[in-house]
């Protein structure tokens, strides 16, 4: 859960460095919605409703789309490939429209001891995970051999069939400005961004959901001719991780999920509450700025770099900020503050750093070139670049769990929280388009009582907050908890380099067999 914006933007990969900046995004190229795929075995009498789902034949080819496209030339280079996996729009009516879901695979190569596929989700929603195959057979190490490694764009997702609003932003979470009048147009831009979807997307609203996303990890299974399948999941991939165990009891072998979502309190207002850990995030960042003074200029020490950051905010409330062709108000420059902690490590902290020295630069009325990190920000939040990203993540948010629909209800929470607390509960507490979305489909999943599974957190995760983590163990008690302590890290299997988090998670993985207690790692030393 990071990003511009969301639970779950981050990108953990090795690129994570990339990923806290809420430029990559899922652009591969378009298909079609039609009535079945070639890959789609013909329907046939069976017991099964999905039979000619679970039997398709996949036929598998490169992943590499063009001479510019980074994500199939690196599958590419690994010795994956891609193939498109058909599945009902409505699973009440599987022989009506269908969608594809793209999927790419890394063999294992250790037949005699082979486990089976581990699937993969690295969170969002809405993020792809069809690349994330050769960052994952690298954590893995020796282990990678004995699994075939399967990324996922789940539907409406990068190279599977899209889902587009066609929206002016990457997100709908946003800042709600610094007063009523600001909080009201916050209130027309979501309920703006809730229309277009209806226009852009409405046959295909109905079917985003976690829901409709776990049966199609099952339908994955059954074509992989998988009888269990194991799972990894990051941030929202681990709420995903989290159904499709209770829909499909039964059909999961080894399951990690890392930075792991409460189910108790997942939903459109997800971010509720994660004030005071991002507010711990941003004072270790103050901490990290003030030692490279030298280099970024924001305060000798942390008092003085969270000035400075409170500075730039007030000058963007009264007027806005020119950075490059962008305008930064009291609604974005939060939401970029709030992007800009999600990895605890020298080089997100410089990313960071050089955005709030060029944002300080054009609060003092200089023109600014903005850099790398900054510019994918604001083009993620500020323009249609991302739309497609925030379509899926806001379908799948607000086709889960209805949000309160009065915009009342959001504004007594902000005035609750008071001046205070003027950075992050605006982007935390804000209405966002759920409040004018249809009702969810279906209910949501009552999660299982429990699961044996791997469960991974930092204490300081500012996005998927370690208590939700402790929460979930409590009621999983055949499950495991590995804490990585002191770190104010969102997502950290194989991203942060933790070889206490990495050597727990691959020894299960290897074997099978959890932990004989929860474990603690400590934060590395270099």
């Amino acid at each position: 859960m990071t990003g511009t914006t969301s639970p779950g933007r981050s990108r953990p990969r090795h690129r994570a460095a990339r990923a806290a900046a809420a430029a990559a995004l899922a652009l591969a190229g378009a298909l079609s919605l039609g009535t079945a795929s070639a890959s789609a075995v013909p329907a046939r009498p069976a017991a099964d409703p999905l039979a000619r789902y679970h039997h398709q034949h996949l036929h598998w080819k490169s992943c590499l789309l063009g001479p510019d496209d980074a994500t199939g030339r690196e599958l590419e280079q690994a010795g994956a490939q891609c193939a498109d996996v058909t599945v009902p729009l409505d699973y009440d009516r599987p022989d009506g429209r269908t969608l594809t879901v793209a999927i790419s695979r890394i063999r294992g190569t250790d037949t005699a001891h082979r486990v089976g596929a581990l699937l993969l989700n690295s969170g969002g929603p809405g993020g792809p995970t069809l690349g994330d195959p050769p960052f994952v057979r690298r954590a893995m190490r020796q282990v990678a051999a004995r699994y075939d490694v399967v990324g996922v764009d789940p539907r409406f997702v990068g190279r599977s069939t899209p889902l587009d609003c066609h929206w002016p932003t990457g997100s709908m979470i946003r800042g709600a400005g610094t007063d009523r009048a600001g909080f009201e147009r916050e209130v027309r831009f979501a309920a703006d961004l809730a229309r277009r979807c209806r226009t852009h997307a409405g046959d295909l609203l109905p079917y985003s959901s976690t829901r409709n996303t776990a049966r199609d990890m099952d339908v994955i299974r059954a074509a992989l001719g998988e009888r269990r399948i194991s799972y990894l999941g990051y941030s929202y991939g681990s709420y995903l991780g989290q159904v499709y165990a209770t829909m499909f009891p039964g059909r999961t072998d080894r399951v990690v999920l890392d930075g792991v979502i409460d189910p108790a309190r997942y939903g459109p207002r997800l971010l509720r509450d994660v004030e005071d850990a991002n507010r711990h995030a941003l004072r270790g960042w103050a901490d990290w700025a003030a030692a490279h003074h030298a280099a970024y200029g924001l305060g000798r020490t942390r008092a003085a770099v969270l000035a400075t950051v409170e500075a730039t905010r007030s000058a963007a409330a009264r007027t806005p900020l020119r950075v490059g062709g962008y305008r930064v108000d009291d609604h974005d420059l939060p939401v970029i503050v709030f992007n800009g902690l999600s990895q605890d490590n020298a080089t997100a902290y410089g990313d960071f750093a050089a955005g709030v020295r060029d944002l300080r630069r054009a609060a003092e009325g200089r023109t600014v070139t903005p850099s790398p990190w900054l510019a994918s920000t604001l083009e993620f939040a500020l323009t249609g670049h991302g739309s497609a990203y925030g379509s899926a993540q806001a379908s799948i948010l607000c086709g889960d769990v209805p949000a309160p629909r009065d915009p009342e209800t959001y504004w007594r929470d902000l005035r609750r929280a008071g001046t205070a607390n003027r950075l992050f509960a605006p982007v935390t507490r804000n209405i966002n388009a759920c409040a004018f979305w249809d009702p969810p489909r279906e209910r949501p999943t009552s999660i299982r009582a429990d699961l044996p599974a791997l469960l991974v957190n930092a204490t300081g995760d500012p996005r998927t907050t370690y208590p939700g983590a402790r929460a979930v163990r409590q009621n999983w008690p055949g499950s495991r908890l590995v804490t990585l302590r002191d770190a104010d890290q969102h997502a950290v299997y194989g991203v942060y380099g933790s070889p206490c988090v990495d050597a727990t998670v691959n020894a299960y993985l290897a074997t099978g067999r959890l932990p004989a207690t929860d474990v603690g790692c400590p934060r590395p030393t270099s």
